[in-house]
C-alpha cells in the first residue's frame, strides 16, 4: 500500500478509504512517521508557511497536492523532482463570494455603518453608490475570476475581462482583453478586481501607473495576493482621497499594527479569509478523493503546476 499523509484525522475521516493508498496523518509540525514512505503528502490548508521546508523530512515524496489555489510558497521549498499540485476549483465559490460582499460594503460604506452601531448612533440618510450600473473590470479571468463574474452579473454592471492573452469571451463576458490592454481600459471602470496569481509578471503589476490611470473615486478589490499590489503606492491614492480600496491580503502580511494602510481612508480589510468560509472542505473533500483515486489507479493528475508523476 501506498503511504499519503493527510493533515489531519478529519481529512481521512472525510476523504474515506482510497483503494491502494494508505492514509496516514501527518501535521507537518516534525518529521513524520514511517518517513522513508510517505509519497504523497497534503500540507494543511492553514498556518502551513513556516512548515513548509519540513517536506525534506519525507525523502521519498513524489507529490505534494496543495489545498490551496496559490503554490508560491511551496514552491519555492519543494525539492527538485517532487512534482506540484494546486487546489484550483476549490476555492472559487468562497472567493467570489468574497470580492462580492467586499465590493458592495465598501461601496454602500457598510464600515461608517458599522462604526456608528458600535458607538450607537444613528447616522442621518443620505444617498451611497451602489453596486448597479458599475463597469467593472476582472484582472485575472481564470476558474475564480469567471466565478467572480457570474456573481456579479445579476447586479446589472456592465463587465470587462482582463488575462494575460486576449481571447474569445464566454457567456459572461464578450471577449477577455490582454493585460497590455489595461491602460486604455483602467479609466473607463468604476471597479477593479484583482484576481491574478502572483509570480514574476503579476508581482507589484498594481503600481502607482496602474493606480494613476484608474478614474477618481473607483474602487480596488484585491482577492489575490498582497505582492501584486504596492503598497505605498496604494497608500499615496488613499491618503489622497482619489481611490477606495477593499482588501482581502496586504503587503506585508499580516499587517503590522501601526501601518499607514489600517488608517487610511477609503480602506476596508479582510485578514486573507477568501477561500475561509464552509465552502471550502466539501469542494477540496471532492478534489482530494478525485487526485487521490487518480494517483492510485496510475491515471493523469489535475492541476498539476509543477513536475509530473506516474501514480502508485
Amino acid at each position: 500500500m501506498t503511504l499519503v499523509t493527510l493533515p489531519g484525522q478529519d481529512w481521512i475521516d472525510a476523504v474515506g478509504p482510497v483503494p491502494g493508498l494508505e492514509l496516514a496523518v501527518w501535521d507537518m509540525t516534525g518529521p513524520p512517521e514511517r518517513a522513508d514512505e510517505v509519497r504523497v503528502v497534503v500540507p494543511p490548508y492553514m498556518g502551513a508557511g513556516p512548515l513548509l521546508p519540513n517536506i525534506r523530512h519525507a525523502p521519498s515524496v513524489e507529490l505534494v497536492q496543495t489545498l490551496t489555489a496559490g503554490y508560491e510558497d511551496i514552491a519555492a521549498v519543494l525539492p527538485d523532482g517532487v512534482a506540484l499540485a494546486n487546489a484550483a476549483g476549490v476555492h472559487d465559490a468562497s472567493t467570489a463570494e468574497l470580492a462580492l460582499a467586499l465590493t458592495l460594503a465598501a461601496l454602500r460604506d457598510f464600515p461608517d455603518f458599522h462604526a456608528a452601531q458600535q458607538e450607537g448612533r444613528w447616522l442621518p440618510g443620505s444617498i451611497h453608490p451602489a453596486l448597479a450600473d458599475k463597469r467593472v473590470l476582472i484582472l485575472g479571468y481564470g476558474s475564480i475570476g469567471r466565478a467572480i463574474a457570474a456573481r456579479f452579473t445579476p447586479f446589472e454592471v456592465d463587465l470587462t475581462a482582463v488575462a494575460s492573452r486576449a481571447r474569445a469571451g464566454d457567456e459572461l463576458v464578450r471577449s477577455v482583453h490582454g493585460v497590455d490592454e489595461l491602460p486604455g481600459l483602467l479609466p473607463e471602470h468604476d471597479v477593479v478586481v484583482v484576481i491574478v496569481p502572483l509570480g514574476e509578471a503579476t508581482a507589484g503589476l498594481v503600481d502607482d501607473a496602474f493606480l494613476s490611470a484608474m478614474p477618481d473615486g473607483a474602487l480596488l478589490v484585491n482577492v489575490a495576493r498582497g505582492g501584486v499590489v504596492d503598497t505605498d503606492a496604494l497608500v499615496k491614492h488613499l491618503e489622497a482621497g482619489r481611490l477606495r480600496a477593499a482588501l482581502d491580503v496586504t503587503d506585508p502580511e499580516p499587517l503590522p499594527a501601526g501601518h499607514p494602510l489600517w488608517s487610511a481612508p477609503g480602506v476596508l480589510i479582510t485578514p486573507h479569509v477568501g477561500g475561509a468560509s464552509t465552502a471550502f472542505k466539501p469542494r477540496a473533500v471532492r478534489l482530494l478523493r478525485e487526485q487521490l483515486g487518480a494517483y492510485a489507479a496510475g491515471r493523469p493528475l489535475s492541476n498539476l503546476v509543477r513536475g509530473s508523476v506516474q501514480g502508485a
